[in-house]
């Protein structure tokens, strides 16, 4: 069953090896040119082993358009106007839908845009995970590629780091009750 706008879907990382990472729930809000937007409203509860936590601001994912697998290496989140961090990408494996749950590998390095700048930030995370967990030679370069790209993207902002998410942020407070 593939979701439709307003279906509820989950998203669940795991890192190398299968091991369990981020887990949480979203609704589908649509798609476009840049791929799947998903709605993360406040209060969502998110958790990973050893941290739950409920988020504080509304946020919508963007799953990449279905391409080219060497252009989907990553997984993006927008925050709502307030929090500290404005976009926030997680390096992956391609994600994939199955059904209504994406599903994706973290591989450690983020770039993130905050009220520091733009930065990539777990890179010694990454070269300590590579001996560890024997990350094979494809999906170390996938993810250093995959990081340069997005930093370049993020920092020029162009799309859908423009601003894009804001019309998604935007629908995602529509379809929350009023109260």
């Amino acid at each position: 069953m593939t979701p439709q706008p307003g279906d509820p879907v989950r998203i669940e990382m795991t890192k190398w090896g299968d091991r369990p990472h981020w887990q949480f729930e979203g609704v589908l809000l649509g798609s476009d040119e840049h791929g799947d937007w998903i709605g993360i409203p406040a209060g969502s509860h998110m958790a990973r082993p050893g941290m739950e936590l409920h988020s504080s601001w509304d946020q919508v994912g963007l799953v990449p358009a279905v391409g080219d697998d060497a252009e989907r290496g990553w997984l993006a989140t927008f925050h709502a106007e307030g929090n500290p961090v404005r976009t926030y990408v997680d390096m992956t494996t391609p994600p994939s839908w199955d059904g209504a749950v994406v599903r994706a590998v973290d591989l450690d390095l983020d770039v993130i845009d905050d009220d520091r700048g733009v930065f990539v930030d777990d890179e010694d995370e990454f070269a300590e995970h590579q001996v560890r967990y024997g990350y094979p030679p494809e999906v170390v370069a996938l993810a250093s590629a995959t990081s340069a790209s997005i930093l370049a993207a993020v920092t020029a902002q162009q799309a859908p780091f423009d601003g894009s998410a804001d019309g998604w942020l935007a629908r995602l407070k529509e379809l929350r009750p009023a109260g």
